[in-house]
């Protein structure tokens, strides 16, 4: 396998969450450019918890987000040097009471820009499309395109992805959405590295809010290879 890795301790490190946010998303991460060795199969494992979240559902039969928690593998191939296959399967949830579930299913495909060894900065695209429980989104199948920014120098790793989610299928189909992810990072060794992610709503298709009514979360990372 490529590695085990990001068993995401991002989980009791909220720092700025509203009272709608805290959801437990089956995966916690800014994208960069990563893409494991050519044919050859890779696994991460994400894992998150809500210590103190929604208690309450916003429609019927919605699983609530507090004390959930979300163990997600993440199958990856690549295809080329620049082309990944990844796979998240099972999105696996265990509730408030304990009960233990599989969500559902995504796929990804990303892309990363070619570029020369000694260029810093990188790019690319990532296109997702999954389906979960009704308990889970009140809409089932979703999709989601990822713009793909960032930069190394030394050991410090900066990076941005410009998320843009969309029903495609369900009873509440809404305009996109727009977020913003960053995250700055500072490599202890070859094998550790600690850092700071932030997510940070932007609004719709129809209208951006203000930003104090946004969703905004940020989360404390420790990536383990």
């Amino acid at each position: 396998m490529r590695r085990l890795s990001r068993v995401a301790l991002m989980s009791a490190a909220a720092l700025a969450v509203p009272s709608a946010a805290a959801a437990a998303d089956e995966e916690i991460q800014v994208y960069m450019d990563e893409i494991g060795p050519v044919h050859r199969p890779g696994l991460d494992v994400h894992l998150n918890y809500v210590p103190s979240g929604r208690a309450a559902a916003d429609y019927a039969g919605e699983q609530a987000s507090e004390s959930r928690i979300r163990i997600t593998p993440e199958w990856s191939y690549s295809l080329s040097e620049t082309t990944e296959l990844g796979l998240y399967l099972p999105l696996m949830t265990i509730d408030r009471r304990g009960k233990f579930e599989a969500g559902g299913i995504k796929g990804r495909i990303k892309w990363i820009a070619p570029r020369p060894a000694t260029q810093d900065w990188f790019w690319g695209l990532n296109f997702e499309l999954g389906r979960v429980r009704h308990d889970l989104d009140i809409n089932p199948w979703n999709a989601e395109l990822k713009g793909i920014w960032g930069v190394r120098k030394g050991p410090w790793t900066m990076a941005a992805n410009l998320n843009v989610d969309w029903a495609v299928s369900g009873p509440e189909h809404s305009p996109v959405d727009f977020q913003v992810a960053t995250k700055v990072a500072y490599k202890l060794d070859a094998a550790t590295a600690l850092g700071v992610e932030s997510y940070n709503g932007l609004g719709g298709g129809r209208g951006f809010g203000r930003v104090s009514q946004s969703d905004h979360q940020t989360f404390l990372e420790r990536v383990a290879v």
